[in-house]
């Protein structure tokens, strides 16, 4: 019984707005200045554990996501914590640049086959053509239809 009587006092203590909220201002927060040479360090560090972990796969499956995305997700990890570490915000130019550059060395020659659209047949089209317009008549006589004969369903 007694903790349910702290948790209603609690509760109670909370629905106060001045128990609840300060009206001093806060200073602001100094943000320290992302230290960039360092963080191209950092990345290229990163980058190559980055190649040493892409080793291990066979380079016929380095377009095939499946084989190394653990690998790539630690180095896109790797390359986050890194640029916190040198207060730096991720991604930033600096990053986005050497990924770039990561994927150009490890999957340049990974095309996506791009599918060939084709028109449908004509009996197809004509069809998918006819029905809106069909549609868009019947509805137009309707309302015709409606308006005319309003003062009998009034």
């Amino acid at each position: 019984m007694n903790g349910v009587k702290t948790v209603n006092v609690g509760m109670m203590r909370g629905l106060s707005a001045s128990d609840s909220f300060s009206t001093e201002p806060t200073p602001p927060r100094v943000r320290k200045v992302c230290n960039e040479s360092r963080l191209q360090w950092e990345v290229e560090v990163c980058g190559e554990g980055f190649k040493e972990d892409m080793t291990h796969i066979d380079p016929q499956n380095w377009c095939n996501l499946t084989h190394f995305i653990s690998e790539y997700h630690l180095f896109t990890l790797c390359t986050e914590t890194k640029s916190q570490i040198v207060d730096c915000y991720w991604p930033n130019p600096l990053v986005e640049r050497y990924i770039i550059h990561i994927h150009k060395h490890f999957f340049s020659n990974c095309t996506i086959d791009q599918p060939v659209w084709l028109d449908p047949p004509d009996d197809t089209l004509t069809i998918l053509i006819l029905i809106p317009v069909f549609l868009t008549l019947a509805m137009i006589g309707l309302v015709v239809w409606c308006s005319k004969r309003s003062d009998i369903l009034a």
